[in-house]
């Protein structure tokens, strides 16, 4: 695989943070192409974020979703209607204000999600076919652990840099 950075020179001081940056591209790369795989086979990615991540907030509004997956409250309303469309999410009357609604996931919503998630378990176990149980475990709390600290660092970054929190540069 050829490597994206590798004809520009990077100062020592950042070479570790490159390698990290460099290599989040090509995962990044990686993942565009399961994306386009998943949207062959009729789910969008961006949809199945959304629908992945209402089924672990629980029924909650539009709104709320889109402030949980930091996009534009229309985006989320334009796929959140394709997901109802499909059957995966209904809306249902919000019991706090009943002219307001929330999004719950379905059945059928919570049956893909699991069917992927054991897809990606499956395809992920035999990645690391090869490794010792014990670099994997290490793998696994070092990589959690800079998940965490990446979704804790990207919304003040985005601020910082003035692009806000959601796309369009709402804060």
């Amino acid at each position: 695989m050829v490597d994206p950075g590798r004809c520009i020179s990077i100062d020592p001081e950042h070479e570790l943070a490159d390698r990290v940056g460099m290599a989040m591209v090509r995962l990044n790369k990686m993942h565009a192409q399961v994306a386009h795989q998943m949207a062959k086979q009729g789910m969008d990615k961006s949809a199945f974020v959304l629908l992945a991540t209402l089924s672990a907030l629980g029924e909650c509004r539009s709104s709320a979703l889109a402030e949980a997956v930091l996009s534009d409250p229309s985006t989320v309303s334009r796929q959140v209607a394709g997901l109802v469309k499909d059957g995966l999410v209904e809306r249902r009357a919000d019991p706090g204000d009943g002219r307001a609604s929330v999004l719950a996931v379905t059945e059928a919503g919570r049956k893909l999600i699991i069917d992927r998630r054991r897809q990606r378990n499956e395809a992920i176990e035999q990645m690391f076919a090869d490794w010792p149980d014990e670099d994997l475990k290490i793998f696994a709390e070092l990589f959690e652990r800079f998940v965490q600290d990446y979704e804790r660092a990207v919304p003040a970054l985005l601020i910082e840099r003035g692009t806000g929190t959601r796309a369009g540069g709402e804060k």
